[in-house]
C-alpha cells in the first residue's frame, strides 16, 4: 500500500489530544505551511518573540519556505528565500534559483520532511506521545529535524546517523534527542542505519519513521517545497523566461517530489537527480563512500518516483568539499568581489549553502551545459541547509590542504565551476528508467521486506501511488485542523 495510512485510533488519539493541550502544541496544516499569512494573527504575534531555533511549539508554524530571513521574531514573506547564482560565477547564461532552508528552524528544511512523517500518525493517533519513542534513521539533517519536532511535541526521540558526519550535527543532536546512535561509516552508509533500524523494531516502543519509505515524506515535499518553487519562480520570472528544469541530490528522493509538482505545472521541463560520482548508483549500479553529507546511497530510495526523473547526474565530491572554501573564507570572498565583482550581499548569500546545496547547483550548471540554456531558461533547486553545518569541515580542509589564498580561490573557481564538463550525465530513456527503479527491489523487497506487488504500483499505477498520495495533504489538514479543534489551544489564543 503507498498511500498515507489515516486509520484513526480513537483510544491513543485522544491521549495525544491531551499531552498536546498539556504542553501548548498546535498543529499547522499543509495549506498554512503553503501560505503562512493564513497562520491565526495571535499565532504570528507571538513568534515575534520567538527564536528561529528556540524549542517553542510555536516554532511549528515555521516550518515554512516563506520565513522571513531572521535570527529571532520574524515572520512571513510572500517570495521565500532564494539565492540567484550569476553567469559570472556559474559560467552558463542560464539563471540558477536556489531556494534557501537556512531560515527554518534547526537551519534545514529536513524539518518539513519529519514533520510530514510525524503528523499523520500524530493526528490519527497510530503514534501514542505518551508511551512511543519516535525513530528517525538518517544520513544527518533528518533526524535532527524528527528530533526537533519530538522535542516539541514532547515526545521521545532516537536519532540515528552515521559516525563520520559533521561534529555540529552530533554536538546540536545531544541536546535535543533522547538517545543517538552512531552507525558505522560515512554518507554512504545507509544499509547500517537500516540494520539498525530493524534491531530497534524488536521492541514495540520504538515507532520507526524512515525517510527513505515513509509517503509522509514526498507528501510534505510535493505541497510545500514544489508550492514554494513555483511562487518563487513566479515571483522571479522576466518576459520570454521559461523554468526549463530542475536539479535534486537524491538523498532519501522527498524533494525530487517537489519536481513532480512542476513539471505538473511547467510541462516540458526537465526533472534531474544528482548523486556522488564517488557513489554512482542511479548512474551504473555502482558504490562507495563520499563526502557529500545529506545525500545518503548505495540504494534507490521507495519514495523516489523514478519514472518521473529526466536525467541522472553525478557530482564529484570534491567539488563541493573545494567550492566550501571558496564560499565561506575571508580570501574566497576577496576573490568573488575583486575577481567577479559580486556584490557583497550576494557573497554573505553564498554562506546559505551547504555541501548538498553546492552538489545541487553544480547539478543545475551540469545541466545548463548539456542542454544548452540560454539567458531565458530558469533551473531551479533547493539548498537543503547552509555552511553553519561545516565549519569543521572547512577547519579540515585547511588542515588538508593548507592556507587558503586568492590562487586557491582562483583556481577553485575554475576547475571546480567553470571546468565542469557534460560527463557522468546520463539521459534517462523509458527503459534507463525502469532498471533504476528495478534497483529497489533488493533494498526493499529483499531486505526491507516490502511487498513487491507494491513496488510494481509504483511504476505502472501513478495516479494511485504517487497522485494519490500528493492529494493527502487535504484529508490531513481536515485531521490536524480537527485535533487542533480537540485541544482547545486555538480559541483560547
Amino acid at each position: 500500500m503507498s498511500r498515507i495510512d489515516l486509520t484513526i485510533n480513537r483510544e491513543v488519539l485522544a491521549r495525544n489530544v491531551q499531552k498536546a493541550r498539556e504542553n501548548s502544541v498546535i498543529i499547522p496544516t499543509f495549506r498554512q505551511m503553503q501560505n503562512p499569512e493564513t497562520i491565526p494573527a495571535p499565532i504570528q504575534e507571538k513568534l515575534k518573540s520567538v527564536g528561529l531555533w528556540d524549542v517553542n511549539p510555536l516554532n511549528l508554524f515555521r516550518i515554512t519556505w516563506k520565513n522571513e530571513a531572521r535570527e529571532s521574531g520574524g515572520l512571513f514573506q510572500a517570495v521565500p528565500n532564494y539565492v540567484e547564482i550569476p553567469s559570472r560565477l556559474s559560467g552558463v547564461p542560464c539563471r540558477i534559483i536556489a531556494m534557501a532552508g537556512k531560515w527554518f528552524p534547526t537551519g534545514c528544511h529536513k524539518v518539513g520532511a519529519s514533520f510530514g512523517c510525524l503528523a499523520p500518525r500524530l493526528v490519527t493517533g497510530q503514534f501514542d506521545a505518551t508511551w512511543h519513542k519516535a525513530v528517525w534513521p538518517s544520513t544527518g539533517n533528518y533526524c535532527r529535524g524528527g528530533a526537533f519536532n519530538s522535542k516539541l511535541l514532547a515526545c521521545e526521540s532516537v536519532a540515528i546517523l552515521p559516525a563520520e558526519m559533521s561534529q555540529e550535527r552530533f554536538s546540536w543532536l545531544k541536546s535535543i534527542a533522547g538517545e543517538v546512535i552512531a552507525t558505522p561509516g560515512c554518507e554512504s552508509n545507509v544499509k547500517e542505519i537500516f540494520d539498525k533500524t530493524w534491531e530497534l523494531r524488536s521492541d514495540p516502543q520504538y515507532m520507526i519513521f524512515n525517510q527513505f519509505e515513509e509517503m509522509g515524506n514526498p507528501l510534505w515535499h510535493y505541497n510545500v517545497t514544489g508550492c514554494a518553487l513555483a511562487d518563487l519562480y513566479e515571483a522571479v520570472k522576466r518576459p520570454g523566461d521559461r523554468l526549463a528544469g530542475a536539479c535534486f541530490t537524491s538523498g532519501s528522493a522527498g524533494t525530487m517530489s517537489a519536481g513532480d509538482l512542476l513539471k505538473e505545472r511547467y510541462p516540458g521541463m526537465k526533472l534531474a537527480v544528482g548523486e556522488a560520482l564517488q557513489c554512482p548508483t542511479i548512474l551504473n549500479n555502482g558504490f562507495g563512500g563520499h563526502r557529500i553529507e545529506g545525500i545518503g546511497d548505495k540504494h534507490i530510495p521507495w519514495i523516489h518516483n523514478v519514472k518521473n526523473t529526466d536525467m541522472a547526474i553525478a557530482i564529484d565530491d570534491e567539488d563541493s568539499q573545494r567550492l566550501l572554501r571558496l564560499f565561506n573564507t575571508p580570501e574566497g570572498h576577496a576573490y568573488l568581489k575583486d575577481g567577479l565583482g559580486l556584490e557583497d550581499g550576494l557573497i554573505e548569500k553564498l554562506s546559505w549553502l551547504g555541501i548538498s546545496g553546492i552538489a545541487n547547483v553544480l547539478c543545475c550548471i551540469k545541466m545548463a551545459k548539456y542542454y544548452e540554456l540560454t539567458g531565458h531558461d530558469v533551473v531551479c533547486t533547493v539548498l537543503t541547509d547552509s555552511a553553519a553545518m561545516y565549519q569543521s569541515r572547512i577547519a579540515e580542509l585547511d588542515e588538508m590542504h593548507g592556507a587558503y589564498n586568492a590562487t586557491g580561490a582562483a583556481i577553485d573557481h575554475n576547475l571546480h565551476i567553470l571546468g565542469l564538463k557534460t560527463d557522468n550525465m546520463l539521459e534517462l530513456t523509458y527503459v534507463e528508467r525502469r532498471r533504476v527503479h528495478n534497483l529497489k527491489y533488493y533494498t526493499w523487497v529483499e531486505q526491507q521486506a516490502r511487498d513487491v506487488h507494491d513496488l510494481n504500483a509504483l511504476w505502472y499505477d501513478q495516479e494511485g501511488t504517487w497522485g494519490a498520495v500528493h492529494r493527502q495533504a487535504e484529508e490531513l489538514d481536515a485531521l490536524i485542523n480537527e485535533f487542533n479543534e480537540a485541544t482547545g489551544l486555538l480559541k483560547n489564543l
